[in-house]
């Protein structure tokens, strides 16, 4: 690193003034919930259309603007952030009838456009361009089912980064659509029929999720057909085996999928629906192979096993063990050319593993780095597998693996400006407040000097079975390129160690969340890595409420927060949008026994007048559908009234972006600069 970024760095420690945040009006409600006085002042805020909210927050947009902008290194950082994005940019794809299907963003455009070939070297065409459904860059489209004889898909359109669609069906000879349309709601899946003559579908929407089947041209919403025993924490989907034999029904209680069911009807002969697995409080994943279904599960097996289950005798006592639970956790599965291919976590490292049906491992297929598997994709009676890896630091590639004769080739590898080579990706253990071991990813510049200097990001998020690998990351590049350490920790209550990792974080155990991510920072400052003054942390979502947590619990620890589509306020999360599916995650404040703990941790009411916050910025928008914005909202308020430290507290409000995919690429670098200006003004990392 050169000696101009290092005194850049230190220059933007000198910390420019900023002004006032925008008053914001208290206007106290108080209630009394088992026995515990609560009070709101800000509760006016969670009216998202009320005119004085929406005055409020073009005032914070404002605000946050100045104070951004008295930040160095914006034209720098753009830059940096265009040639990162503004790659050629492919999905895994999927065969049909030796048909291929994709998603391909061109390095100008904003969105991904979907792409077939006839044939695996045939010439692209262009099926569906989002560009021309609407001028809003944040206008996507997502594949939802292609038919078994590829002449037709589903299709969603979604608006900005909303969870809800509208689902479509594009006949792939003529590009043209059916006039078939399902109106704008949260679909599940859509399954089309294996004659085409119409498809099912499932929703989730006012608390009555459902699966539906409506041939073309039938009235909306067609024939209810399964759900009426089923009620608001439940969601279900459904899809279709390989040979469109079995159209298959699984109900998930909770986002954590805490207990999942499986149902099935053979769609051929057009059958009943018919149990598969139900009445067992555990996890259950199952591909269709012919007459048997493989299924993965954690019954009886904290870190996974595969069994086979005969839809003729389904019952536990019939299920064949074809691989045992392992050292390894078994993070997902798929059956492709007669094999069962496991992606596996050894430590939180990926590991793609290949077995036969009898239960035999046949071979570890080799991988480049340490990195993140994903998008598994083929079919049952064809060798032909696809699949992605990256890091943090590394590009996308998808392979393609022939799984009869034990090769493998590039498919696909996007091209960016990165000297991965320069930079280094480590995994430590750290010990917990109750000295649990956990790990934690490091990528920095190779030599790092370990003298404390050095800006750090520290991320993580620590819920819902969720496995944090090192995937691609934009931050994560632009950070440790300048010098910085970039830091994901793999807390409690993620999946990266099986169910019991996860139940270790979850409900009234959430608090080792936190204390994980506390023991994180503490490391990287005793390991000469940072001090406290060069500490940053980022969250999202569940991310968000971490982040959230540990800034109010221990604010001494951070110069910088972000903190984005965050939960906050842990007693009314639930009462919003889809967070009644959360409950079986975080527990509730209507039940006396939980409520406690919700109340000790929940950021919102841990906010502690006259105390000195770091630098924070709340991140969120109109959108987001799953998390509501309302949180950051009435974060942002309080925090700004109740910090005694200098430091900016900011809202980055966006009036259409949402918690899903969907954000154009030029949006993308935008927010990735307005982040990235934020915290590196703060904690002095090279912009220039």
């Amino acid at each position: 690193m050169n000696n101009a970024f290092i005194l850049a760095g230190v220059a933007a420690l000198a910390f420019p003034t900023f002004a006032a945040p925008p008053p914001t009006t208290k206007k106290p409600v108080e209630e009394t919930l088992h026995g515990v006085r609560v009070v709101d002042n800000y509760r006016w805020l969670e009216d998202q259309d009320s005119p004085i909210t929406r005055a409020w927050l073009k005032d914070q947009n404002a605000h946050t603007k100045s104070v951004i902008e008295k930040y160095p290194g914006r034209d720098v950082l753009m830059k940096r952030a265009a040639e990162l994005n503004r790659a050629e940019a492919l999905t895994t794809p999927s065969q049909r009838n030796g048909r291929y299907f994709f998603r391909r963003r061109a390095a100008d455009a904003e969105q991904h456009e979907v792409i077939t070939r006839q044939g695996l070297n045939g010439p692209d065409e262009v099926l569906l361009d989002p560009a021309r459904f609407s001028k809003d860059p944040n206008t996507s489209i997502v594949i939802e089912d292609i038919s078994l004889d590829a002449a037709l898909v589903a299709y969603g359109v979604r608006e900005g980064g909303k969870d809800e669609i509208r689902v479509r069906f594009r006949q792939v000879a003529t590009k043209e659509d059916l006039r078939d349309e399902l109106p704008e709601a949260r679909y599940m899946s859509v399954s089309i029929k294996p004659d085409k003559s119409g498809y099912f579908y499932a929703t989730s929407g006012d608390d009555k999720p459902r699966v539906y089947e409506r041939n073309f041209d039938e009235p909306h919403p067609g024939r209810e057909i399964f759900g009426q025993q089923y009620g608001a924490k439940n969601l279900m989907y459904t899809y279709l085996s390989d040979d469109g034999r079995w159209l298959v029904i699984v109900v998930i209680e909770g986002s954590a999928a805490d207990k999942v069911e499986v149902f099935i009807k053979d769609a051929k002969a057009n059958g009943p629906i018919r149990p598969l697995i139900t009445g067992i409080p555990a996890r259950f994943q199952a591909y269709p192979a012919g007459d048997r279904f493989f299924v993965m599960t954690n019954y009886k097996a904290a870190r996974n096993r595969i069994v086979e289950v005969d839809p003729a005798k389904p019952q536990p006592e019939h299920w064949r063990e074809v691989i045992p639970e392992q050292k390894y956790v078994m993070d997902g599965f798929t059956a492709v050319g007669g094999r069962l291919l496991v992606l596996a976590l050894e430590d939180v490292k990926s590991k793609l593993l290949a077995y036969l049906p009898s239960g035999k491992l046949e071979r570890e297929i080799p991988l480049p780095a340490i990195g993140s598997v994903s998008s598994l994709s083929g079919e049952w009676g064809n060798p032909e597998l696809f699949y992605s890896f990256t890091s943090f630091h590394i590009p996308q590639s998808i392979y393609r693996a022939d799984l009869q004769a034990k090769t493998q080739t590039v498919w696909n590898q996007t091209k960016l400006p990165i000297d991965s080579a320069s930079l280094e990706l480590k995994q430590v253990f750290y010990s917990s407040k109750d000295g649990t071991k956990v790990p934690m990813f490091l990528l920095h510049n190779k030599g790092l000097k370990l003298d404390g200097t050095a800006p750090t990001l520290l991320t993580g998020y620590g819920g819902f079975m969720v496995s944090n690998t090192p995937a691609l990351s934009v931050t994560a590049v632009m950070w440790a390129e300048r010098g910085g350490v970039f830091a994901l920790a793999n807390l409690r209550g993620g999946g990266e160690y099986g169910e019991e990792w996860h139940k270790a974080g979850m409900l009234a155990n959430k608090q080792n969340v936190f204390d994980d991510f506390i023991a994180a920072s503490e490391w990287l400052i005793a390991s000469k890595h940072t001090s406290a003054k060069k500490l940053g942390i980022y969250g999202g979502s569940n991310g968000g409420l971490l982040v959230g947590a540990a800034m109010v619990q221990r604010p001494e620890l951070y110069q910088a927060v972000v903190c984005a589509v965050p939960l906050l306020d842990m007693l009314r999360y639930d009462k919003f949008l889809v967070a009644r599916f959360w409950v079986p995650e975080y527990g509730t404040a209507d039940n006396a026994e939980q409520f406690p703990y919700l109340l000790k941790y929940s950021p919102y009411h841990n906010v502690k007048k006259g105390t000195k916050y770091p630098a924070v910025m709340f991140k969120t928008g109109d959108g987001d559908t799953r998390v509501a914005p309302l949180h950051a909202r009435k974060m942002t308020a309080l925090v700004q009234e109740a910090t005694a430290s200098d430091r900016p507290v900011v809202l980055l409000y966006d009036m259409k972006a949402g918690h899903s995919a969907g954000m154009g690429v030029t949006q993308k670098i935008e927010e990735t600069a307005d982040i990235m200006q934020f915290l590196s003004g703060q904690l002095g990392l090279a912009v220039q």
